[in-house]
């Protein structure tokens, strides 16, 4: 059944790089050679890039590998996407651009190689002869006036003959026109899109403030501010650089207390150490504290959460800490059931006073009705990435119970960040990147 499914996933999208050959390279070519090959090269390579650059980062393979592979693969995949939905509108302004160019007038084309022989003037000897040429001029009016009757040379002596016009060439086919616009219009869209996109993603995470009012918060801890940050997504695209931005970000903020929740990391300790060393830098009133996602058991989990305690952060394993005012508990990822690390809600929660609030890190928001079952106030949440490529988030939509933003789960609210960075194509869509500043709110204020 695997293997059906493989095969369906890849003939799908072995139909869809064939479509968009046929229009982009095909269609806007006007026969072989070296502008064709060209473009089959792209729209060929382009996918091996792609697939070499997901199996290198899951593979292991050595890190510059892949960052060589990383932007030219991850890229592609975001601009092929956006090409061909442009591609599709394209299909609909295909025909209209027809129509218009069909209405238009077509230009008068002067004839090329039109001769015209001057009129002949002879001597008439006699009457005899005269009468005999008006006879012959006759005759040749009832069968065609110019036609050949001989050998080229002799109609050619004869008044009013003429070459056969041959209009000029016009240029391209209209369909060929046509087809070049659209093209060229689709591959314009598709760039500006995943560059604005990609720019988006690389500038650094918007600062996002969200209130949210708990019924059991004492006064005391009113207007409480925890900066939330996930999916920050450290590999062989995001590095050092981008970590120091969202450190940058999260501590312009003055938080009281910083939760990363989830996806760190897309790589081993030995490849990101260097590239997450700026997290040492975090800074908060009452700490940082971290919790994993399904990500970190793709790249050492229990070497990561080792490291991340040796940069200042605490990691909430399936565990509780009492602050003066709540009780934050985080609990692992629902990935880590595979390596007997899955989320322990009991172990977490279990013991603990129900009059108090309760503040709880899951990276996924599927989470949310172990947390409603446990009596939680509030989960923070990441996971989702808002979907990060429209139309990409009407899938996402339907796989999670929030996609984004603050929700009601009976007496439990989620909050669900859209993350920092980006996994694959270092491109954002529809989903700008955040860093929320969730501000606790006491009914008793």
């Amino acid at each position: 059944m695997v293997i059906v499914f493989v095969v369906l996933v890849l003939a799908v999208f072995g139909g869809l790089h064939w479509y968009v050959w046929r229009r982009m390279v095909r269609d806007t070519t006007a026969g072989p050679g070296t502008a064709r090959r060209v473009g089959t090269a792209l729209v060929v390579g382009g996918p091996f890039l792609m697939f070499a650059a997901i199996a290198s980062e899951r593979g292991g393979a050595p890190f510059w590998l892949q960052q060589v592979l990383a932007w030219p693969g991850f890229l592609w995949m975001a601009f092929s996407l956006y090409l061909l939905l442009a591609l599709l509108v394209g299909e609909v302004v295909r025909p209209l651009l027809r129509r218009v160019l069909e209405r238009r007038p077509t230009p008068a084309v002067e004839p090329v190689g039109v001769r015209e022989d001057a009129p002949v003037r002879t001597r008439v000897p006699d009457l005899e002869a005269e009468s005999t040429s008006q006879t012959e001029f006759s005759s040749g009016s009832e069968t065609g006036t110019g036609a050949e009757t001989g050998a080229g040379a002799e109609s050619g002596a004869k008044p009013g003959s003429a070459e056969t016009p041959e209009p000029a060439a016009t240029g391209p086919s209209r369909r060929l026109f046509v087809s070049r616009v659209v093209g060229g219009a689709a591959a314009a869209a598709a760039v500006g899109t995943v560059g604005y996109g990609t720019y988006g993603v690389l500038r650094g995470p918007k600062v996002k403030r969200v209130t949210v009012p708990l019924a059991k918060l004492p006064r005391s801890a009113h207007g409480y501010r925890i900066a939330v940050v996930s999916d920050v997504h450290l590999g062989p695209v995001l590095g050092r650089g981008f970590a120091q931005k969202v450190v940058d970000t999260i501590n312009s903020t003055q938080p009281d207390l910083i939760a990363v929740v989830g996806d760190l990391v897309d790589g081993s300790v030995k490849d990101l150490g260097p590239a997450a060393a700026p997290l040492a830098q975090l800074k908060a009133r009452h700490g940082s504290f971290f919790v994993t996602g399904n990500h970190e058991y793709f790249s050492g989990a229990e070497e990561w959460v080792a490291r991340v305690r040796e940069l200042g952060l605490r990691p909430l394993e399936n565990a509780r800490t009492e602050l003066a005012d709540f009780d934050l508990a985080g609990v692992n990822d629902v990935a880590g059931e595979d390596e007997g690390q899955g989320p322990d809600f009991v172990k977490a929660l279990g013991d603990r006073d129900r009059s108090r609030a309760c503040v709880l890190l899951a990276h996924q928001p599927v989470q949310i009705h172990d947390s409603v079952d446990h009596g939680v106030d509030l989960q923070l949440s990441g996971h989702t990435h808002g979907g990060q490529l429209w139309p990409g988030s009407l899938i996402a939509d339907q796989a999670n119970p929030t996609l984004a933003g603050l929700e009601r789960y009976g007496d439990t609210q989620l909050y669900v960040s859209r993350g920092a960075g980006a996994w694959g194509p270092p491109t954002r869509v529809g989903a700008p990147s955040d860093i929320t500043v969730v501000e606790l709110a006491s009914r008793q204020a």
